[in-house]
This record gives structure tokens, C-alpha cells and sequence, in this order.
């Protein structure tokens, strides 16, 4: 509800998934830009672990991060689109955050963004030079592009420079 009272139109909820290395976080922040009055969550920042452990309970923790998140972005009257990013390489995972909100709040679109193999080790192969990833990222990123057959709304980000990535992502809105 506003402050008069009357019910608030569900805000946008743009969900950019997909492996790593692939631009989610780039695309996500030139898509903010975008989309303003937007806000912008990266996943990531939801699961600062040092050392980054993967258990029971530290996914129940980030989703419960994501969640917060989220919704304080939707109750906040200065943004009326949040951008989420994040691998989500199951359907379930989607299921997982979105069953946390509440209902009404968001209207949801998710994108996946997608690179070709070769452009995504490159990628990858990139960050690890910079020391922003340990030395298994090229594989585990492969590994992930793999598993998102399921995705049915894809951006391919092959050729595309992440400003015209977050355009493309935005036509699709």
C-alpha cells in the first residue's frame, strides 16, 4: 500500500541469470542505468563467505539475503525496477528466490545471458589473469553454460558489448 492508502502496482523484477564470466554484472549495471529509478543486486554480494563454503545452510542464508534484499528494494519508493543477478543454472533456484517474496510485489522477466564457448573461456581465462578468479573458473563456467537448456528467454552476449547487451535486454522487457 502508498501512504494513501491504495495498493502499489507491482514493481519490475529483472532476474539476468546465467554461467559465470558471461557479463551478468556488467550487463545488469548499464541495464540500471537503463531502467531508471532501478536498483541493482548482484547475488554475489549475497554470499561474502571467506572461505567461501557451498552447505545446507549457507544457501538457505543467501536466498534469505536475496530475499531481504529484494524487498526492501520493492518497498522503496525511489526505484520502480530492480535488476537481480545471479547463476542460477536450475530452474529451481529461480523457484527458490521467487517463493521467498511477497506476492504482488514484483512483476518478474528473466533473461539469460549466454556466450559462445570460446568467448566465454576467453572471458573467464581474462578474470583469472587479473587474479578476480581461482583457476578452475574456465571450467566450472563451461560446466554451467551447459546446464541452462532450460532457459527460454536468451541473449546472446557473443558479440556484443555489454551497454548493447543491456539494449537488447531491455527491448526484450
Amino acid at each position: 500500500m502508498d501512504p494513501n492508502g491504495l495498493k502499489q502496482k507491482p514493481k519490475r523484477l529483472v532476474m539476468l541469470n546465467g554461467p559465470m564470466g558471461v557479463g551478468k554484472t556488467t550487463v545488469g549495471r548499464h541495464l540500471a542505468a537503463l531502467c531508471a529509478p532501478s536498483a541493482f543486486l548482484d547475488g554475489d554480494w549475497c554470499w561474502a563467505l571467506e572461505p567461501f563454503a557451498v552447505t545446507p545452510e549457507t544457501k538457505n542464508m543467501v536466498l534469505a539475503n536475496i530475499a531481504h534484499m529484494l524487498q526492501s528494494y520493492g518497498a522503496c519508493s525511489q526505484c520502480s525496477t530492480v535488476i537481480f543477478c545471479w547463476v542460477m543454472q536450475d530452474p529451481d533456484i529461480v523457484r527458490q528466490v521467487l517463493c521467498r517474496l511477497p506476492e504482488g510485489m514484483f512483476d518478474s522477466k528473466l533473461v539469460t545471458l549466454m556466450a559462445s564457448r570460446t568467448a566465454l573461456e576467453a572471458r573467464v581465462q581474462r578474470d583469472i589473469n587479473a587474479g578476480l578468479r581461482s583457476a578452475d573458473a574456465v571450467q566450472r563456467a563451461l560446466s554451467y553454460r551447459e546446464q541452462y537448456g532450460w532457459a527460454r528467454c536468451v541473449v546472446d552476449t557473443t558479440h556484443l558489448l555489454p551497454h548493447e547487451a543491456a539494449t537488447a535486454v531491455a527491448a526484450l522487457l
